[in-house]
């Protein structure tokens, strides 16, 4: 038993980079270098701001530092692997690294799927009840929602590696993918029976359904009260206040499940890697801009910082 466990400790698992000529990996890798800089520049700077501003300290702004920082931890995940292996012109990842991976990326993107639910929520009470917002949205609410949020992905992170690496991988050990991800090792293995992962992935998708659910309806209830609003000012500034929120749930939601239920392809051709980078990519790094560009208070608070510390540094000079 003891020599079977080392041989699975000791086993790789081949990734598919996108190209399989050199220079096109070296730009593959230094593009994915800028990408990752600036999520995590983008992620971070929001939740420097967060925290400096006191004009920030609202449970809406509360949630968008988690969300930051989800998307910091997911981005930094798998990205970095393929910038090495890219760079480096290597694709293989180590057992443990895998199941890291595996396990890191559910974590994180469960946790993320209940930050925006609890954001809807968030909207719901500030638009449809404004008169008892300070009362239900109060810090021991936030920080249960925060914390529930990251205790949910944590079990659905162990559930989804435990299930996946119970299998066995006894052929091929080549993932049409550029980070280990479910889809990828179950097309891989030679287990007949699923059952364990089975059970996790249906309890996923049953959590993810009462999340997308719970966000639909916070939103029919935004809309029938903001159409129900008699001034067009009041109107205009409750869908300014929901537009991010809308854009990031419609892109993680769509990017995710495009990933998860398309079918895995045996060769991964160009539109596979570019599904593979919105999934992963694309939302961790949008977001910060989503936020920035779309609200005026983050835009305000960053003039503010900055203005105070060039006032800092030049205006005794």
């Amino acid at each position: 038993m003891a020599a079977s466990d080392n041989h699975t400790v000791g086993m790789e698992f081949y990734l598919t980079l996108f190209s399989k000529a050199q220079d096109l990996q070296l730009a593959h890798g230094f593009l994915f270098l800028l990408i990752y800089l600036l999520a995590l520049v983008g992620n971070l700077l929001i939740i420097i701001l967060v925290t400096m501003d006191q004009c920030l300290h609202t449970p809406m702004y509360f949630f968008l530092k988690n969300l930051s920082l989800l998307d910091a931890c997911l981005v930094s995940v798998t990205v970095p692997n393929f910038i090495v292996s890219s760079l480096c012109h290597r694709s293989t990842i180590s057992f443990p690294g895998c199941v890291s991976q595996v396990w890191l990326v559910i974590q994180f993107a469960g946790a993320e799927l209940f930050t925006l639910t609890a954001m809807s929520y968030d909207r719901y009470v500030a638009i449809c009840h404004p008169l008892h917002y300070d009362i239900i949205m109060n810090k021991g609410l936030c920080v249960r929602m925060v914390a529930v949020s990251w205790f949910l992905g944590a079990i659905f992170g162990v559930l989804y590696a435990a299930g996946t690496f119970s299998l066995s991988f006894c052929g091929s050990r080549k993932l049409p993918q550029f980070f280990c991800d479910v889809p990828s090792l179950l097309k891989i293995s030679c287990s007949k029976s699923h059952v364990t992962i089975d059970v996790s992935v249906v309890s996923g998708v049953i959590y993810a359904l009462f999340c997308v659910v719970s966000i639909g309806f916070s939103y029919v209830y935004i809309f029938k009260t903001v159409t129900r609003m008699p001034s067009s000012q009041g109107r205009s500034r409750a869908f300014s206040t929901c537009t991010p929120h809308l854009i990031v749930v419609t892109t993680f939601i769509v990017t995710g499940a495009t990933a998860y239920f398309k079918p895995v392809p045996e060769s991964p051709n160009p539109v596979d890697f570019l599904v593979s980078v919105l999934y992963s990519v694309m939302p961790p790094s949008l977001n910060p801009v989503i936020y920035s560009l779309r609200n005026k208070d983050v835009k305000a608070s960053l003039w503010k910082i900055l203005w105070k510390l060039c006032h800092k540094y030049y205006g005794g000079k």
